[in-house]
């Protein structure tokens, strides 16, 4: 599954409301560069002037007052042209600023489901290349755009009223313009498209690869990922060779289109001077407009490819926002803390069934140890039971109310998951833990971490909680990032936890006194544990065995021992390891 792509249609709908934010700020800009423009023309209006007044003998006097009002002209546009600037930079920051806060708000509630599908390649290639692509475009595109437009609209306004019939030659590379334009523009998206594509893709083999260096060591798999690799980069290569074939079409036909009119203002102005139907100084003005024109045209035909790469990223960036959530709030309150699976049925891929039928009541305060072979379903009904994916059929309830119905902050303060996967973000170790909860003081985190038997090595970092961690900070070991999970956890303080493997990464001993450690503090609490060491089993409540999707068996420890079944066989030949 690849995450969806915005369309036509719906690229203009949502840049058209993403700029209906900033309408003042865009009407001062287009003001602003619209005087700036204006100013801009008053120069060859007033040597065309100067051209006529030499030629019918005007005095000196009026020569120097044109001379003066030139002078303020330039002045004046070069004021005006810096405020311009000033304002279309600052309207690309905030433009890119709402979008970039939109698209991480998208990226951090889509289904997880949607997510795994989709692949690691295609997601990290969206949040690093297509952003960095659009804030290229937005930051500085769109505004030299605009200047671009409103520069070439005015220019043609000035010298139609100059002469509209010398002015008639300056559209004689339009018709070169519009068969190349179109040309282009019928390509480029699909080439582009491709293009990023293909960045993905190799963003997602060397991902993997990466992730997976042990795994391809392990098994001499080296080759077959090189093979992969140069594979996606041939493909890549054959997507750049292709939009670089369509600028090589683009960029001479344009050429051609912005050289003609200046040669054609030139023929034809000579020829209307000859019939006494322009006058010498309106040539000079229009020959100047036409010169003065190239440089907007030939900054827009750069920007055009630019930003027909940075709208295809767009494209893909706002396809983020078009995943379907995979739950909706009902805004029903739960009555109590009761868990409760009916009928529960899971499939990762549609007719491919996880769980079947599975019928669960968990009581409040209750420890369940889940315990099974590997590929029996144990996790995913952990996810389940914490309300992470949504089931195929059946339902998980808390206080009578689907979990998938409550808002994710809501549910997540009721009931939390801790996996043997864990993420240390960049910054100190306060504001890790402060992720569970903002208004935590110095000494609520210090009592989480003494209750997950992490106050130790904490007190022995260079500046404790202070301590820079992550990227570039102090680099915590596998274990003391998973305490560090844990700890979130019991900031968190949910009445309903799932802890799939979550003190896998520690030696068994230390795995132990851990678990100890974190019953008194969880006391009271519903606490379901994906077992892998079976001491978690038998300190448990209950035990329930997942083998096949289902749950085979279903008990106290001593019961399910005594009973010779699954459990039992499983618990003896733990206990001979």
């Amino acid at each position: 599954m690849k995450l969806p792509i915005a369309d036509t249609a719906t690229m203009r709908a949502m840049t058209g409301d993403l700029l209906r934010r900033y309408r003042g700020e865009l009407t001062g800009v287009v003001g602003l560069h619209t005087l700036s423009a204006v100013a801009g023309l008053l120069g060859p209006w007033l040597l065309g002037m100067m051209v006529d007044g030499v030629i019918g003998g005007t005095t000196a006097g009026a020569l120097n007052t044109m001379v003066a009002i030139l002078v303020a002209a330039v002045l004046a546009q070069t004021v005006l042209t810096k405020f311009a600037q000033r304002s279309s930079m600052l309207l690309g920051e905030k433009v890119f600023a709402g979008l970039r806060e939109e698209f991480i708000s998208h990226v951090t509630t889509l289904p997880l489901s949607t997510v795994e599908r989709a692949g690691t390649g295609d997601l990290v290639a969206r949040t690093t290349n297509d952003i960095d692509r659009v804030q290229h475009t937005v930051r500085f595109g769109v505004p030299r755009v605009l200047v671009c437009i409103i520069t070439i609209v005015l220019t043609v306004v000035a010298a139609v009223m100059a002469n509209w019939l010398v002015a008639l030659a300056m559209f004689a590379g339009a018709p070169i313009l519009i068969v190349v334009t179109r040309w282009y523009l019928r390509r480029a998206t699909k080439g582009y498209l491709r293009e990023s594509a293909s960045y993905a893709r190799i963003n997602g083999t060397i991902t993997e690869s990466v992730e997976g260096a042990s795994t391809v060591d392990a098994l001499s798999l080296g080759r077959r990922r090189r093979k992969r690799i140069d594979a996606d980069i041939a493909e890549a290569f054959g997507a750049e060779k292709y939009t670089l074939y369509l600028r090589t079409v683009l960029f001479p036909g344009l050429d051609a289109a912005f050289i003609l009119p200046i040669i054609a203002v030139l023929l034809w102005g000579a020829y209307l001077i000859s019939t006494g139907q322009a006058g010498v100084g309106a040539v000079t003005t229009i020959a100047l407009y036409a010169v003065q024109v190239m440089g907007p045209v030939d900054e827009l035909i750069f920007w055009i490819d630019e930003i027909q790469v940075g709208a295809t990223s767009l494209s893909r960036i706002f396809g983020v926002s078009l995943v379907k959530t995979d739950r909706e709030a009902s805004g029903a309150r739960p009555s109590g803390e009761e868990i409760e699976a009916r009928e529960l049925h899971y499939a990762y891929r549609e007719g491919h069934n996880v769980l079947h039928g599975i019928d669960l009541d968990l009581k409040v305060g209750e420890r369940l140890a889940v315990v099974g072979p590997s590929g029996a379903g144990k996790s995913t009904l952990g996810r389940m039971l914490a309300g992470i994916h949504p089931p195929t059929a059946g339902t998980v309830t808390v206080g009578q109310v689907p979990l998938v119905d409550l808002p994710l902050e809501e549910l997540r303060s009721q009931v939390a998951l801790v996996t043997q996967e864990h993420h240390v973000f960049v910054g100190t170790l306060a504001q890790n833990l402060r992720l569970a909860k903002v208004e935590a003081d110095d000494g609520e985190l210090t009592r989480a971490l003494d209750a997950v038997d992490a106050l130790g090595w904490v007190r022995a970092l260079p500046e404790g909680l202070e301590t820079e961690v992550g990227s570039g900070g102090a680099k915590l070991t596998p274990a003391q990032a998973q305490q560090v999970a844990l700890a979130r956890l019991v900031l968190l303080d949910p009445h309903t936890l799932v802890l799939d493997e979550a003190t896998s990464l520690l030696d068994p001993r230390a795995a132990r006194h851990l678990e100890q450690s974190l019953n008194a503090v969880l006391a009271g609490r519903t606490v379901v544990a994906i077992a892998h060491r079976l001491h978690t089993a038998h300190d448990a409540d209950r035990v329930a065995v997942v083998d096949g999707g289902r749950i085979s068996e279903i008990g106290p420890h001593d019961e399910l021992v005594a009973a010779d079944g699954e459990y039992a066989a499983l618990w003896h030949s733990w206990q001979q390891e």
